[in-house]
């Protein structure tokens, strides 16, 4: 059967149309690999294999997670503080302790009458033991005041009074008895000592009790009795009390009215004008020389009863003895008497203080040289002490020009020696008295 024109028009236009795309398609499948492998090279020129789709795949994944994780954030849970914590512990304690156990008749096993007071025991005492566990956490958090015993005493009065302050003031008024013109009385010497004590214990037991505010401040002072309330104001006062009026009555009574005034004198001198003047001015260091150098005059009057130019002159060897010891002494504790509050030279005035030092270590080769003159020793003493003089004036004179802790320690240690030893020699360098005046020979 012929073909129509129409059919034949069509094919010829389907094949001609299939040509031509058959050989498009051959032409770009062979264009195709070079174009698609040059895409994927990089800027080093490296072939991209699957291990940079495995990353890519790897990054998508974190990243869709963490998105997912950010949308849907838990629930904190609320803080709460020890108190409630330990409240709300205590309340539901108290509340299964509230709770009444079961009869035992509710139950249906039959039970031994031993059995049935076990059961009916253990309730009660699961609740007496959370009461006594509620009163000890009570008590714990209430302040307790410290409880004195009696063995502790001794020992919170001794650091009450400076026992080894109130030693050194005893040695001191010793050293002027013994150094006075005239016999030895035993009786009198002890009683002097003893008097002295204790109106030193006095006026260290009040000058305690006024700084407590300012010495809980201070490394050197915060553990006093008073600050850690060892023992209460008022046992310390009614202490200093009990020192002062015997320590007063002996020395008026059992030696003599112008020791027992002069006692009286140190112990208003020490509480009333110096122990206020420490934050006030630097002259309390001058006051409180004034109330150290009193105690050898007392003991040079209770042996002769009367002032004489040896009294003065101890007087003034423990005056100008206290400006070196002191002052070294406060030199390293400048932070501490500062927090304090306390005006002192080594704080206020750190050139004066060095200046002050140095100029009565000095003054005690010119005291040490008067000695004989005034017919107090002999002759050799000032030649004997003339080293340990030198000695301390050399350390005052370092101390001046280094203006350092090491120098101040070196000086302070000096003084702990150098007055017991100077005291010492003098002694031993006294004047012997005449057999018919019972004066100093000249």
């Amino acid at each position: 059967m012929a073909a129509s024109p129409h059919t034949l028009s069509s094919r010829l236009l389907a094949g001609g149309a299939g040509g031509c795309v058959w050989y498009l398609e051959r032409r770009a499948a062979q264009g195709s690999p070079h174009r698609f492998m040059h895409l994927f090279r990089n800027a080093g020129k490296q072939w991209v294999t699957f291990q940079h789709f495995a990353f890519l795949k790897r990054m998508y994944v974190t990243q869709l997670n963490r998105s997912l994780r950010q949308q849907i954030k838990p629930k904190s849970e609320p803080m709460t503080s020890s108190f409630l914590e330990k409240s709300s512990s205590s309340q539901a304690k108290a509340e299964v302790y509230e709770m009444k156990p079961f009869a035992p008749s509710s139950l249906s096993l039959p039970r031994k009458p031993n059995e049935t007071k076990l059961i009916e025991l253990e309730p009660a005492s699961i609740i007496e033991g959370s009461v006594d566990v509620g009163k000890e956490t009570k008590d714990e958090k209430q302040w307790k005041e410290m409880k004195l015993r009696v063995d502790d005493l001794p020992g919170i009065l001794a650091r009450l009074s400076k026992i080894k302050l109130t030693a050194l003031v005893v040695s001191t008024t010793s050293a002027g008895f013994a150094l006075a013109p005239g016999p030895f009385d035993l009786s009198c010497f002890l009683l002097t000592s003893l008097g002295t004590g204790l109106a030193s214990c006095a006026a260290n037991s009040i000058n305690q009790f006024f700084e407590v505010p300012f010495d809980s401040n201070m490394n050197r002072t915060k553990n006093r009795p008073l600050v850690r309330g060892q023992i209460s104001p008022l046992l310390a006062v009614a202490f200093a009390t009990c020192c002062a009026v015997p320590g007063v009555a002996l020395l008026t009574w059992g030696v003599n009215p112008l020791t027992g005034a002069l006692g009286l004198f140190n112990i208003f001198l020490y509480t009333c004008c110096y122990t206020p003047l420490k934050r006030v001015s630097i002259a309390n260091t001058w006051v409180g020389a004034v109330v150290g150098a009193i105690p050898p005059v007392m003991g040079w009057t209770a042996a002769t009863g009367s002032l004489d130019a040896g009294a003065f002159l101890l007087g003034g060897i423990l005056y100008s003895w206290q400006f070196p010891h002191f002052n070294a002494l406060s030199w390293g504790l400048r932070e501490d008497y500062s927090r304090g509050g306390y005006c002192m030279m080594s704080v206020t005035h750190p050139a004066l203080c060095r200046r002050v030092a140095l100029r009565h270590c000095l003054a005690l080769l010119a005291l040490s040289a008067a000695a004989p003159a005034l017919g107090v020793t002999t002759w050799t003493f000032p030649a004997i002490a003339l080293p340990i003089n030198l000695y301390i004036s050399y350390l005052g004179f370092r101390f001046y020009v280094d203006a350092d802790r090491k120098s101040s320690r070196k000086l302070f240690f000096c003084s702990l020696w150098h007055l017991p030893l100077l005291l010492l020699l003098m002694l031993t360098c006294k004047r012997p008295a005449d057999r018919d005046g019972g004066q100093p020979r000249s």
